[in-house]
């Protein structure tokens, strides 16, 4: 049986309760248990994909793009930003000559049913030790690799113009930039699998966005590939996200996704 491991974002800002910007409680348990997973598997995992969040410092969802009128940035986790706000004056871009590009792309959000724009703690900034991968997924990882595998990195949100949770395509995509576009190649190798394992950080967030991204790119059919180990995905810390994660996982499961956990799959 063919098995593909996706773990999503499991970088230090999420995974690290000492130093991560954007610590996701328990992330570093779901990292640990999930390290197990891949070593107690091993060579019946037949590909493992990584995806790595890689943002520049000033980016649409960090607090230093965004001004008020009395001159303030806004307050990260708990500030979103919409269509309305823009039109009221209540937030504008830094830069000026961004305005019409960022009140364009807060309609799309709107018209789509994406998120509204979620202004973040700057994280996973590139080249920053909050960017590298948890220690402990590295050590399993170079168990799996041997000497002749080679571990799929998958990099999204490099765009400081566009939001990516997901791993299959940005927010709202560049039409001049294709690293924010349909990422095809991960997609038709996912569909060659016969199960599709899903862990990582968050659950709320980056997860989700990214597993229905690839539901609604595969196929009702192949829906059930997909595993969630839900032992290794936990949602951002408020409760209004605690809930997305539910509602999410709900959703997918009625759509055929599959649960279980590191310690009993495949047991």
């Amino acid at each position: 049986m063919k098995i593909e491991l996706l773990i999503i974002d499991p970088q230090n800002d999420f995974c690290d309760p000492a130093s991560g910007s954007l610590y996701v409680t328990n992330a570093e348990s779901d990292m640990k248990r999930l390290s197990y997973l891949i070593i107690r598997l091993n060579k019946k995992i037949s590909q493992i994909h990584i995806t790595l969040d890689s943002h520049h410092k000033n980016d649409l969802a960090h607090p230093s793009f965004w001004i008020n009128s009395n001159g303030k940035h806004p307050d990260p986790m708990i500030t979103n930003i919409t269509e309305d706000d823009m039109k009221n004056g209540v937030w504008k871009p830094v830069n000026p000559a961004l305005f019409n590009r960022m009140f364009n792309y807060v309609k799309e959000l709107k018209r789509t049913g994406r998120y509204d724009l979620t202004v973040w703690v700057p994280h996973c900034i590139i080249n920053t030790p909050g960017a590298c991968i948890n220690s402990n997924i590295l050590k399993a990882i170079d168990v799996w690799c041997g000497e002749t595998r080679y571990v799929d990195y998958v990099t999204k949100g490099s765009n400081p113009l566009t939001e990516h949770y997901s791993a299959v395509k940005a927010e709202v995509p560049d039409p001049q930039d294709p690293t924010t576009q349909l990422n095809m190649p991960l997609l038709e190798t996912l569909q060659k699998a016969d199960e599709i394992l899903i862990a990582g950080e968050a659950l709320s967030h980056c997860v989700a966005n990214t597993v229905r991204d690839i539901a609604n790119n595969f196929g009702e059919e192949n829906i059930k590939k997909l595993v969630l180990l839900e032992d290794a995905s936990s949602p951002v810390g408020l409760p209004v996200f605690k809930q997305m994660a539910d509602d999410f996982v709900n959703e997918m499961i009625g759509r055929g996704m599959r649960i279980s956990t590191t310690d009993k799959y495949m047991i």
